[in-house]
């Protein structure tokens, strides 16, 4: 079992886009020549000019402005571009004169630093520079709150489906909530990332999803199924990945339902995939998913019992179960007491 993380993302000039406002041209000269070769430097010589630009181009990373300007101070300026552009952080340049205003404005939010002028060279350059890296962190932090928004909305979606299952085969609901249960601990003893664990579980939710098509009387029908209705209960992985398919979920739900009754030696169904071929979240599923059908009762039959079902697993282990996924599940329930809360 292997985890893959994501690398960062280099930073470039691009990241690094500042607007310096000015009504005075040679200080906007300075600017240029100081930061030109470093940065992506755009200059305005006021606030109602800066304005347009920060409305029709892509957002700057750090805006600078002078506190006296004609028609638009710095301070009202700077208020009206945070509420355009509100992730871009915002200096403003003042004289001692002046300062009190400015102190105001920062305890106003508007303003992350104060430079007041004369200013030297390196005080600019690092205040540039810790305005990025403020910059950085603001974006990452939106990023982050917009993929807790999007996993919240997928989760609805998720239990949205696990309720359609629930309200046709309440035997289904309780299993698939055992079986991401168990699956996504197995994931966390195997050092399986958070974000895929999540996607994990909502997998591991409405892996059966596409019992909705086979007919109840096969499900439950007591005794040997004929090859006919087995053939239609295992098209229930195709049907479950097809109805999955169409949501642009951010984790492959669709593929790992379709592969949780897959085996590593090709022996599963519907593809016959094996080994390497199938994803680590579809063997961590196919241990819990045979795991919690053989210890738990369904409708046509008592269930084998949890010694019967590890025992399976520990038979077959490196066959057709994941040795890893296999070691952690008898290590979780015969050392950790995992199925005293497993219900």
């Amino acid at each position: 079992m292997q985890t893959v993380k994501g690398a960062p993302v280099p930073h470039s000039k691009n990241n690094r886009r500042i607007l310096f406002v000015d009504d005075n041209p040679n200080f906007l000269a300075s600017i240029r020549r100081l930061l030109g070769s470093n940065y992506s430097i755009t200059t305005a010589d006021s606030g109602e000019q800066a304005l347009e630009l920060i409305g029709q181009q892509e957002p700057f990373a750090v805006i600078v402005s002078d506190l006296k300007m004609p028609n638009m101070d710095g301070i009202t300026f700077l208020a009206k571009a945070k509420d355009i552009s509100p992730n871009s952080v915002r200096i403003l340049f003042t004289g001692y004169a002046n300062l009190e205003n400015a102190i105001a404005a920062v305890n106003n939010g508007y303003v992350f630093r104060i430079l007041t002028k004369p200013c030297q060279e390196e005080d600019i350059k690092r205040a540039v520079d810790a305005s990025l890296d403020q910059h950085r962190m603001l974006r990452a932090h939106s990023e982050l709150e917009y993929l807790r928004k999007i996993g919240k909305a997928m989760e609805g979606i998720i239990f949205g489906f696990s309720a359609l299952v629930e309200a046709r085969d309440p035997y289904t609901a309780g299993h698939q909530r055992r079986v991401a249960d168990l699956s996504a601990v197995l994931a966390q003893r195997l050092g399986m990332d958070r974000d895929r664990t999540q996607g994990l579980r909502m997998a591991a939710m409405v892996h059966d999803i596409g019992k909705l098509y086979v007919p109840a009387e096969f499900l439950n029908k007591p005794g040997k199924l004929s090859s006919a209705e087995f053939s239609i209960i295992k098209n229930h992985s195709q049907v479950g990945s097809d109805i999955l398919s169409p949501v642009e979920f951010p984790w492959p739900l669709s593929e790992i339902v379709l592969q949780h009754h897959e085996r590593l030696d090709g022996s599963g169904y519907p593809q016959g995939l094996r080994g390497d071929q199938l994803l680590d979240e579809a063997k961590i599923i196919a241990v819990a998913d045979v795991v919690e059908a053989m210890a738990f009762d369904r409708p046509y039959r008592p269930g084998k019992g949890l010694d019967a079902a590890l025992d399976e697993v520990e038979h077959n282990a490196g066959t057709l179960y994941d040795r890893d996924v296999v070691q952690a599940c008898l290590n979780m329930f015969r050392n950790e007491g995992f199925a005293e809360n497993w219900t």
